[in-house]
């Protein structure tokens, strides 16, 4: 043995080892130590590559065969001291273009070459210059990767690695198993036999029959197979991934899959004879998973099969051909571009032949925004459809909030910093396309169009505490074509607002007087009023003073914190006929607790309403003194007037010295529950003339139950019920073990009942199941487009988890419909444990 350790030109050792039996073992190891030899080769100088580590920040696209990239270079990375892949990813998600190339890792260097290693083993027998063997729980160590084996054994001529019996590779993301390992350390050159691998993080993994190194760069995997389900007995996981050879190219970022099959429940789903994906967190062209829409009433089966291409790293496209059923053929593009002052996209939906209609439809999308280096900012966004029935075939398809009103805007903005002050000038465009047909009942009037707008904003600093605004602009009022009402006026308007304020006191108690000065000019383009020319100026004096109290109670048994925040506003504004004006943008603000506090009763410049009156407001507010938590919100406020407003967009004026009382709410007291209110009390009439109730019941995670009551008297009332709620839970076994039934299902949904007209407007129901390793979602959603009419589809689709997603989503429309919904896979912690399949 001593011999065997004699020192050599390439070997540098060190013992740290207290032989078992003989003369030196009189001497017992500490309890903590096993009992075991340990040899540090502390500077063994092999040539082995250091590869980058793995990254999981998701792809702007991921293919849906992504994850056979884990099937063979987790394996090989795992040899080669780091993994080399990303984790898989979710479809369709993760962040935006990039403006500047990520640089992509460099070669191995001399300086990583020489790290370390470490090994240990019950017994180590080395011929220097010639091999070493080692035997018995072997651990080997370098960097942030573990090797064990029962044996191993290197030869120096061939400088060949040779593991056996139990090869086990950790690295901080995933472990490899197998039975043997050859590996020619500098050139990275060999195999692994039966290796599996396991990504603790993601509960997923698989095994191939080979792996084949080619280089530190190339590697190619025989009879892949990957999942993130557990095995139960000798069945296959609920899915399977399965490919016939994987091959892998670090240098291009490329791998390249030959027959691959995704299997779900036993039957093959998805197959391609030949595919390819990236290896790393860079976007790469190819098919994307396809989208299914089983039932839809206007346009019965609809399939999309995306191909993104990744035309640059700040440019991209994404093309869908999309069958409709009923329809005919469909192609939607998306182009999109990130440069260092200017990023966008553009949209186009082209539907050559409609079937039904007869006819070629198309709609187009367009944003962008860019800024230069003075400050100057600009932006464009326009939507067009070819016909008024757009917006109900495709729902979903136009990217606007109001799917009946098109936007055109254009828009440029510059700031004006000055030693005396800021400001701000700037010039829009903002015009409309009116989807609508039908009777006029159904027709809708459209705001106005303003071609061209024109402002100045400018905040001058004045000291002393004063503060000043000052905005002008200039608009062209215009009608859209399509709108209901095309007979109302139409004009200019120049208008101009200035302010200046001072603040007294603190946070605890302040006063603050405030002036302000409004002026407006109208000239009209035709005569639809008494005069075309018109101009009004009128003063504002307002005195705004509050307090604010605290204490520390106890509520609840809880320690609070309690605010207690009373307020008053005093307005004066003279009086002025404005009822021979016309009424571009002007309406009347919707009467709450924050718009009670305004100096002006409507929005916009066309219309300023008289005043001469106080409004009086309290807020308390109990926060838990430990966690921050609003735990209980009280309001109250009233105006009194003084004087009649004379100035009313409708009807005569209010004469009423009272206004109606606002009163809101809430309260997570009674906890799981949650509640709000919001009331509008007449005193005058002595009833509730608007209110909103809501609660929401959330005992604990993905169970949520929500209730809403919406009246507004002779206008509307309307009840909401919104629910994601567990119904089943299956047997306690492995969750998504060969199609067994041990996963749980989910009811979600939401219902929006008219009571005035006695029927449902929108509804939103359907199930989720979670069976673990994967996640299955059925949703029909009901949505109303006209008095009479409405479109339903049905959304379906599977979430492979660690692969990919496939079939229509109907997430978004969880989440907008549906108070407190929650993703399934959002907050879990580790999926169930991956057992190897």
């Amino acid at each position: 043995m001593a011999a065997a350790l004699s020192a050599g030109p390439s070997w540098i050792i060190r013992r740290f080892y207290e032989p078992r039996g003989g003369a030196l073992s009189a001497r017992p190891p500490p309890e903590p130590v096993p009992h075991r030899s340990d040899l540090l080769f502390c500077a063994l100088r092999l040539a082995w590559p250091r590869l980058p580590g793995a990254r999981t920040a998701p792809v702007v696209r991921t293919h849906w065969a992504a994850p056979l990239s884990s099937v063979a270079v987790a394996v090989a990375a795992a040899v080669a001291v780091g993994p080399l892949l990303v984790a898989p990813v979710r479809a369709q998600s993760g962040p935006g273009l990039r403006s500047i190339p990520t640089a992509r890792a460099s070669p191995p260097t001399s300086d990583t070459r020489q790290q370390p290693i470490v090994l240990r083993a019950d017994s180590l027998r080395v011929r220097p210059d010639l091999d070493a063997v080692a035997e018995g729980a072997v651990e080997f160590q370098r960097a942030g990767t573990s090797i064990r084996a029962d044996r191993l054994t290197y030869d120096s001529a061939e400088d060949l690695a040779t593991a056996r019996g139990g090869v086990q590779i950790s690295t901080d993301t995933a472990v490899y198993r197998g039975l043997e390992l050859q590996l020619k350390v500098q050139r990275f050159e060999g195999h692994f036999l039966q290796p599996s691998f396991e990504f603790p993080e993601l509960g997923a993994g698989g095994r191939a029959q080979r792996i084949d190194f080619v280089d530190s760069a190339r590697a190619t995997a025989h009879q892949a197979r990957y999942s993130s389900c557990p095995r139960d007995g000798s069945a296959d996981p609920d899915w399977l991934l399965r490919a016939d050879k994987v091959s892998v190219d670090l240098e291009r970022n490329e791998g390249i899959a030959e027959g691959a099959v995704l299997q779900f429940l036993g039957v093959p789903i998805l197959g391609l004879p030949v595919l390819s994906f990236p290896l790393s967190d860079d976007r790469k062209s190819g098919w994307l998973p396809p989208t299914i829409v089983p039932v839809n009433t206007r346009n019965g089966l609809t399939v999309g099969v995306p191909y993104y291409w990744n035309i640059a790293p700040n440019r991209d496209a994404t093309l869908t051909p999309i069958l409709y059923s009923r329809l005919g053929l469909a192609l939607d593009a998306e182009f999109r571009y990130l440069q260092r002052s200017d990023q966008g996209r553009i949209n186009l939906t082209l539907l050559p032949h409609d079937r039904l209609a007869g006819r070629a439809r198309h709609a187009l999308a367009l944003e962008h925004h860019g800024h230069m280096g003075d400050g100057l900012r600009y932006g464009a966004e326009w939507q067009r459809a070819s016909d008024d029935n757009y917006w109900k075939d495709f729902p979903g398809t136009l990217p606007s909030f109001t799917p009946r009103l098109l936007p055109l805007a254009l828009s440029v903005r510059r700031p004006l910093p000055a030693a005396w002050g800021e400001g701000e000038a700037y010039a829009r465009v903002h015009g409309w396309q009116v989807l609508q047909a039908g009777s006029a009942s159904d027709l809708i009037v459209a705001p106005y169009q303003r071609a061209p707008q024109l402002g100045l904003q400018l905040a001058p600093r004045l000291g002393h505490g004063l503060q000043a605004s000052v905005e002008t602009e200039l608009n062209h009022f215009t009608r859209p074509d399509g709108s209901a009402s095309t007979a109302l006026p139409t004009g200019w308007r120049w208008h101009g607002l200035g302010q200046l304020s001072r603040q007294f006191g603190d946070s605890g108690m302040w006063l603050t007087p405030r002036l302000l000065l409004s002026a407006a000019h109208w000239r009209l383009d035709q005569d639809a009023l008494a005069r075309r020319n018109a101009s009004r100026v009128l003063p504002t004096a307002s005195l705004e003073a509050g307090l604010a109290f605290e204490r520390q109670s106890v509520w609840f048994g809880r320690t609070q914190r309690q605010v207690l925040e009373p307020r008053l506003l005093y307005v004066r504004t003279p009086y002025r006929e404005q009822a021979d004006l016309p009424l571009f943008d002007t309406a009347e603000r919707d009467f709450n607790t924050v718009s009670i506090f305004a100096e002006n009763a409507f929005s916009g410049m066309d219309r300023v309403a008289d005043a001469n009156g106080v409004t009086a407001g309290a807020n308390s507010r109990w926060v838990d003194a430990e966690t921050g938590a609003e735990t209980l919100r009280l309001g109250v406020a009233q105006r009194f007037r003084f004087a009649p407003q004379k100035v009313v967009l409708s009807g005569g004026a209010l004469d009423q010295r009272f206004s109606n009382v606002l009163v809101d709410g809430s309260t997570s007291v009674f906890q799981p529950w949650r509640l709000d209110a919001a009331l509008q009390y007449n005193p005058d009439r002595q009833r509730v003339v608007r209110s909103v109730l809501a609660a929401r019941y959330a005992p604990g995670p993905f169970r949520t139950l929500s209730f809403g009551y919406r009246f507004a008297r002779d206008l509307s009332e309307q009840l909401e019920f919104g629910w994601q709620w567990p119904v089943y839970h299956g047997r306690a076994q492995p969750v998504g073990a060969a199609g067994g039934c041990g996963g749980t299902l989910y009811a979600v949904g939401r219902v929006n009942y008219s009571l005035r007209d006695g029927r449902a407007t929108d509804t939103l129901a359907g199930v989720e199941y979670d069976a673990g390793c994967w996640i299955g979602r059925l949703v029909a959603q009901r949505t109303a487009t006209g008095r009479d009419e409405a479109s339903t589809q049905l959304m379906v689709q599977i979430e492979f988890v660690g692969l990919s997603r496939l079939g229509a989503s109907p997430l978004q429309a969880l989440k907008d419909n549906i108070p407190g919904y929650r993703m399934l896979r959002e907050t879990r912690g580790t999926p169930a444990p991956f057992n190897e399949p």
